[in-house]
């Protein structure tokens, strides 16, 4: 029987950061996959809004690998140790640039470049599938299959996304 625990603070941190990270990537790929959502309130609002979520998704993000990082002590100077954790830590890594430019200052500052940076988050949600695949396998909690499917579904989205902006 396979049993499934409750999540500690640390995952449940996590899950809530891939919410909003997910809820940052929703309007622009909802928009070009299904068009007729541009008319819908939710994807405006979350365009609206998508700097402020993307920040809300880095400081969940950063409580996440906080609390894990000091549970379990974690040396990132032993490169067995960081080959074990490279997905979060290059994820996390993206999630702070992101976050550091998320900005207007940032925007006039890079111009074109600041688009390119922020091209960057998704790489960052393929580094997710990984990671969370990953670091839950054997260890599922009752949220893990929810954000399997959450990370899983926006990628499949964000594909079909590049392919219908490729056949153009």
């Amino acid at each position: 029987m396979i049993a499934i625990d409750l999540p500690p603070l640390s995952n449940t941190l996590g899950f809530v950061a891939l919410i909003y990270y997910v809820m940052s990537l929703a309007p622009t790929i909802l928009r070009v996959v299904f068009p007729k959502t541009k008319k819908n309130s939710i994807p405006k609002f979350l365009l609206k809004h998508r700097r402020a979520i993307g920040i809300l998704a880095f400081v969940f993000a950063f409580g996440h690998g906080y609390l894990l990082v000091k549970k379990r002590d974690i040396d990132f100077f032993d490169l067995k140790t960081f080959w074990i954790y490279i997905q979060g830590v290059v994820t996390f890594i993206i999630f702070t640039l992101l976050a550091i430019t998320s900005n207007d200052w940032s925007v006039k500052k890079l111009k074109k470049n600041w688009k390119r940076l922020h091209q960057l988050t998704y790489w960052a949600m393929f580094l997710l599938i990984w990671h969370i695949w990953d670091k839950m396998s054997g260890n599922w909690t009752y949220l893990t299959p929810v954000g399997v499917i959450l990370i899983t579904g926006i990628t499949i989205l964000f594909l079909v996304r590049r392919w219908k902006e490729w056949q153009v």
